[in-house]
């Protein structure tokens, strides 16, 4: 049986955009930025690049000129990006991950993607490290799902909420998550533990910095 890729509203996605971003481990920026000026790096691939939400965060962050390859499966996502000023030259490909995207990879200096890992295959993931590992380059992956899922009471108090249902509806999210989303079983929960490994064994150093989301009152419509 085949499975198809997940695929995304654009209305969902511009509602979570500024959540994400400003839920983004800010700290590993300056490192990036380090390393794009010491090697001298111009060239992004954005892998499952949707909207453009991760370019739209980075790129600004970035300087001198800029080159980016958006990739996605989802032709009207792709056609809906909105691209900064800094960022010279944008090139969209439909395409997938499996095939374009590992094909793309030597082409860059800088392979992204956000909210993308734990969608990932064990096995893709693998593939997608040895060709940037083939090609020396950079990797930057942000806002991977972990597992944690804890609940607050309502009245503002640090403590947590521990309804006893809480622990089945973590769970069955959590199955959820491991699913084929169209590259075989996904990594789901123990994404970030698997791509850390994986780098490693290729020769890279790592950096993990947590990057939670916290949905308040005002953010009901994305909970």
């Amino acid at each position: 049986m085949e499975c198809q890729a997940e695929t995304f509203d654009p209305a969902w996605l511009a509602l979570r955009e500024p959540l994400d971003h400003r839920s983004r481990a800010e700290a590993l920026m300056p490192l990036l930025v380090e390393a794009w000026h010491a090697h001298g790096w111009s060239c992004v691939l954005d892998l499952g690049s949707g909207t453009g939400s991760n370019l739209r965060y980075v790129a600004p962050r970035l300087s001198g000129k800029q080159t980016w390859t958006l990739l996605d499966h989802d032709y009207d996502l792709l056609s809906q990006v909105d691209t900064p000023d800094c960022v010279g030259m944008v090139r969209r490909i439909q395409g997938d991950l499996e095939v374009q995207g590992l094909l793309e990879i030597p082409s860059a200096h800088l392979v992204t993607g956000s909210a993308l890992l734990d969608l990932v295959s064990q096995d893709w993931l693998e593939r997608a490290v040895q060709a940037c590992a083939r090609g020396r380059c950079g990797v930057h992956f942000a806002l991977t799902y972990d597992g944690e899922i804890n609940w607050f009471r309502s009245d503002g108090a640090d403590a947590v909420d521990d309804d006893p249902d809480d622990e089945w509806i973590r769970d069955a999210i959590n199955l959820d998550q491991r699913r084929d989303k169209g590259l075989g079983r996904a990594l789901g929960p123990t994404a970030v533990g698997t791509a850390d490994a994986i780098l490693k064994g290729a020769g890279y150093r790592t950096w993990l910095m947590s990057s939670p989301w916290h949905l308040g009152p005002d953010e009901a419509a994305v909970a």
